[in-house]
């Protein structure tokens, strides 16, 4: 018997599908125009060009369709909808509403498209010639990125998810049976704590248009193969293959941020397979457009950046097909779940590795190559010894985050690396140590041909300072117990020098390398402060006990890094005194007030500030905790909460509602009355309250105050043990000869506060003060890390962006 179900509001869902079907439908007519349009070569080819750029058009219009519609549905928390009860709840703030639109995988493949579609709207102006054949691929891969939506099933096959299915029939359950079952469904599951952090909202966007910016070079290395304009599509992919790498390289970065605030591994850099995949397209993009501009010069290498161009974005499916077809489901944090779509990933990957396959093939015998031979001591050729380094060090990341993979197409029982950051680090270390070296010494080269005088002569010059600049910053920062470590050290100062040389000539007016040694720097930067924060960084909160007394605590933490604290007892720990002050809570979180106090020998305070770690209880993680982190010019550190007594008790005790029939004083102690007067000080118990002056011209809210009333309000100045100051003033009213007092409370502090009589003969106010009665004794776990000098990371990443934008305008001034 059908179901008339009760309060579901089906329009979006309904408009949400017709948007996916019609940008699906767009998306094909536009690649068939596209595709026309370039095959024949008469009067048709303006028609089917026409009907690609309106059809493109459609699609985009679709997508913004997709988009608003589920934005809303999530928004509105119609939680009849699986994609809202899924990913969102009524507690999340609108900026992490913003943040859930994207955690599933059906949010990410519209971010994609939505990127993919801007992108197209560009190249729609600006490619002119190469409009239809680049076209043509990305209207290609948006028709493969809109089938992963239109979840229906064809010939028992499942294709794609959609976002707009309902909840009724994405689960079963009893509660289904209900046509009123919405009532029984009070909120949704809510987002991730781990993904409650503002960097989720702007990481995930900005990766996916890196990701979607990978298709215009493949689309344009793919096309002049394709149109035997072998050597034109050069110039016009390289501003946007710079693109691709800038944009990318800070979305990748962003996620390092996100790790380092949010995560609690203390780092910022794991080696977790869905790092790895990200990182690799981006290796081999930076790789092509090292050996594209060798070929530029020598005509060396076209194959090879060809490939590499288009091999990229293969990777970029690739990295999709790890993360999202459930595969790592084992071995990664933070992959996605099978949503049934293995197959469908595996075409998307088949489809575009073929193209590329079809094309290097086809024209294999029409490449352009140079007979003669490249020179040693030129620029070029070590560009293209660089880049052949950096794809050998993707090879092996490639390999050891495809162990899952191997292992479901041979039946094989290889086990991923026990220890994956030191698995990585012994094998890519030596990797970036070659690469610093060979950024360097390429500055030092020209184009064809160098005069080899020279070049030893700046060499030998600028490896005696690299030498001991890299003996300072070793003594400095204490990293010299490791020779690859001190290897890595010098490398990149090496690069930092040689690359400043290059600079210092641009502000002399040759400003054409200035773009690459900015960037180089920022990455020799990114790299010392990777190696240094990751080599001395080191635990504060050391525990001489080695034992935390809260049950399994030693299975998640190591308890000899921890330190275990009860609220109000200071804690020695190195320079600082800490202490746990209290908590307040927001929404779901509850933040932990921890105190640091650091003093001199003679005991006077020389530094004192108060870190808040939050943390929430999430019904399947657990305690889930977010770091807080003191930033200083030469170090970071970050504190964050392992353990602390259960999160509801907490959630109650901060909210106290008069519930209708209840006294407002309920839960409190008898009131203390004190007879006061204006300068005096009271104690309560976690601090101190001051009479700071009576307010004569009192108002009540909603009561008005007649000339012949009395209104006068009572100034407290009320100071915690946990340096917060709080105000509060009650008043006392006399109105129509009868008398009144107004309570006023601070909640934050379990008090409230009376002002019950004057006695004006004596002086004297009367005051009367509620405390909530003490608890047990409060507690929490605490791990505090140092990381010193970490900001030369953060810095070169920065310049290395900056770098890259100096060198996309360049290009684009080349093109034009």
């Amino acid at each position: 018997m059908e179901i008339n179900y009760l309060g579901e509001n089906l329009l979006p869902g309904q408009l949400g599908q017709f948007f996916i079907v019609l940008s699906f439908g767009a998306a094909l007519l536009s690649f068939i125009g596209y595709l026309c349009a370039t095959i024949y070569k008469d009067e048709s080819s303006a028609t089917w060009k026409k009907i690609g750029r309106i059809s493109f058009w459609v699609n985009s219009a679709a997508v913004i369709g997709i988009g608003s519609t589920l934005y809303y549905i999530i928004y509105n928390h119609l939680f009849e909808y699986h994609y809202a009860f899924a990913h969102s709840s009524t507690k999340l703030p609108v900026y992490y509403i913003i943040s859930s639109f994207w955690e599933g995988q059906e949010g990410s493949f519209w971010l994609w498209m939505f990127w993919q579609a801007m992108l197209g709207g560009i190249l729609v102006f600006k490619a002119k010639s190469w409009e239809s054949s680049v076209m043509t691929t990305v209207m290609l891969c948006q028709l493969v990125l809109a089938s992963m939506l239109l979840g229906i099933e064809v010939l028992g096959e499942r294709v794609g998810s959609s976002p707009f299915i309902l909840l009724r029939d994405a689960m079963e359950g009893p509660v289904f049976s209900r046509p009123d079952y919405l009532k029984m469904i009070v909120d949704g599951r809510g987002l991730n704590p781990l993904l409650q952090n503002y960097w989720m909202t702007i990481h995930p966007p900005t990766l996916f248009l890196g990701f979607a910016s990978m298709i215009v070079p493949f689309a344009y290395a793919f096309a002049g193969l394709w149109q035997r304009r072998y050597s034109e599509w050069i110039k016009a992919v390289m501003p946007w293959a710079l693109f691709a790498v800038m944009i990318l390289g800070a979305g990748i970065i962003m996620g390092s941020f996100w790790a380092y605030e949010a995560l609690n591994f203390g780092g910022f850099w794991a080696w977790d397979p869905v790092e790895n995949a990200s990182i690799i397209p981006w290796f081999t993009l930076i790789a092509a457009v090292h050996v594209l501009i060798a070929y530029k010069s020598s005509g060396h290498s076209y194959f090879t950046a060809a490939l590499l161009v288009m091999i990229s974005f293969v990777l970029v499916i690739y990295a999709s097909f790890l993360t999202r077809s459930g595969i790592l489901g084992e071995t990664s944090v933070h992959s996605f779940t099978d949503l049934g779509m293995f197959w469908q990933l595996v075409l998307f990957n088949l489809i575009f590795f073929g193209l590329m396959i079809w094309a290097l093939v086809a024209r294999w015998k029409e490449l352009p190559i140079t007979k003669k031979d490249e020179e040693t001591y030129s620029r070029e050729f070590w560009l293209f010894i660089g880049s052949m380094v950096l794809l050998v060090a993707c090879v092996q990341i490639i390999a050891s985050t495809s162990i899952p993979v191997f292992n479901a197409v041979f039946g094989t029982k290889v086990a991923p690396p026990a220890d994956p950051i030191a698995h990585y680090n012994k094998w890519q270390v030596p990797f970036a140590v070659v690469i610093a070296i060979l950024s360097a010494l390429a500055q030092f080269m020209k184009f064809k041909k160098t005069n080899i005088k020279t070049f030893y002569r700046s060499i030998i010059s600028s490896v005696i300072v690299a030498a001991v600049v890299t003996a300072i910053v070793l003594y400095v920062t204490g990293v010299y117990t490791n020779f690859m470590y001190i290897l890595l050290t010098f490398a990149a100062v090496f690069s930092i020098i040689a690359n400043a040389k290059v600079l210092g000539d641009a502000f002399k007016g040759k400003w054409r390398l200035a773009g690459s040694a900015v960037a180089h720097i920022g990455f020799a930067l990114l790299l010392i402060g990777a190696l240094v924060a990751a080599a001395t960084e080191r635990v504060i909160s050391k525990n001489s006990s080695g034992v935390i007394a809260v049950e399994g605590f030693d299975e998640v933490e190591t308890p000899g890094d921890n330190l275990f604290m009860y609220i109000n007892e200071p804690i020695q720990m190195g320079d600082y005194t800490i202490t746990y002050v209290g908590d307040s809570v927001k929404g779901v979180d509850v933040y932990y007030k921890v105190n640091y106090v650091r003093k001199d020998e003679d005991g006077n305070v020389k530094e004192r500030f108060q870190l808040t770690p939050r943390a929430q209880q999430n019904p399947d993680m657990g305690l889930v905790g977010t770091p807080s982190t003191r930033h200083y010019l030469t170090k970071d550190i970050y504190t964050i909460v392992t353990a602390a007594p259960k999160i509801e008790a907490l959630l109650e005790e901060g909210t106290h509602e008069d519930h209708e029939g209840h006294s407002p004083y309920e839960g409190y102690e008898e009131p203390a009355t004190y007879e006061v007067n204006i300068g005096d000080t009271l104690r309560y118990r976690s601090g101190y309250i001051i009479v700071k002056e009576v307010n004569r011209n009192a108002t009540i809210q909603n009561i008005p105050v007649a000339d012949s009333d009395i209104a006068v309000g009572m100034t407290l100045e009320v100071y915690a043990n946990d340096d917060k100051q709080y105000t509060a003033e009650p008043i006392y009213l006399i109105k129509d000869g009868r008398v009144y007092d107004f309570g006023k409370d601070v909640t934050e502090e379990g008090l409230k506060f009376r002002f019950t009589n004057i006695k004006p003969d004596e002086n004297i106010l009367e005051l009367m003060v509620y405390q909530r009665p003490p608890e047990e004794r409060k507690w929490i776990v605490m791990k505090a890390i140092e990381f010193p000098y970490i900001n030369f990371f953060w810095a070169g990443t920065i310049i290395m962006t900056i770098g890259f934008i100096m060198s996309i305008v360049r290009r684009n001034k080349e093109v034009k």
